[in-house]
C-alpha cells in the first residue's frame, strides 16, 4: 500500500469505495442521476465491474461489483446500508425526484433540517444511503447546539 502523505505532501487522504450487486447499473445511476462524470473502468471478460472511477462532488468514488469469493459484498448482501453519503447540491427536491423516478426510495420526507440544511434521504437502488443536502443557514456551534438541545428535548 502506498503511504498518501509521502507522495503528496498533504496527508492522509481518504478515498471512497462502493460495492454492490450490478455496479454497471449503479455506474449508470450515478452519472446520469447523480451527475457524476466517469473517468475509467476496469471490466472482466465476465462482464462484473472490477473498478470503476468517477468524479462526483470534487472527490473520486470508486465502485464495484461483488466479490463473494473474497468476502466483498455491498449492502443488498449485507442486509443494509452501513454508512451515509453526504452530497451538497443546488436543487435538492429537483435531484431527489429525479432519483426517484430512476429507481431510488425516499427514505424520509425531504425537510429543513435544524442544522440549517435541506436534506433528502435516499437509498439508492444498490442500497446506498445517501442524503442530498443544501445550505440554507450557516449557524454558530452555540446555535447548532441549542437547536439540537431543542429538537432531543434536553
Amino acid at each position: 500500500m502506498t503511504n498518501t502523505s509521502a507522495v503528496s505532501g498533504q496527508g492522509p487522504r481518504l478515498g471512497i469505495q462502493l460495492v454492490m450487486k450490478n455496479a454497471m447499473a449503479a455506474l449508470k445511476f450515478y452519472t446520469e442521476v447523480l451527475g457524476a462524470q466517469e473517468l475509467f473502468r476496469l471490466v472482466e471478460p465476465s462482464g462484473r465491474l472490477g473498478h470503476a472511477e468517477l468524479s462526483l462532488g470534487g472527490v473520486t468514488l470508486a465502485i464495484a461489483d461483488e466479490y463473494p469469493e473474497l468476502d466483498i459484498l455491498g449492502p443488498q448482501s449485507r442486509g443494509g446500508a452501513t454508512s451515509l453519503l453526504n452530497l451538497s447540491v443546488d436543487d435538492v427536491d429537483g435531484l431527489a425526484q429525479r432519483a426517484i423516478a430512476a429507481g431510488a426510495i425516499l427514505e424520509r420526507p425531504i425537510t429543513d433540517e435544524f442544522y440549517g440544511d435541506r436534506v433528502a434521504h435516499l437509498r439508492d437502488p444498490f442500497g446506498h444511503r445517501w442524503a442530498l443536502s443544501k445550505r440554507l443557514e450557516h449557524l454558530s456551534p452555540e446555535e447548532l447546539q441549542r437547536r439540537f438541545q431543542q429538537l432531543v428535548g434536553g
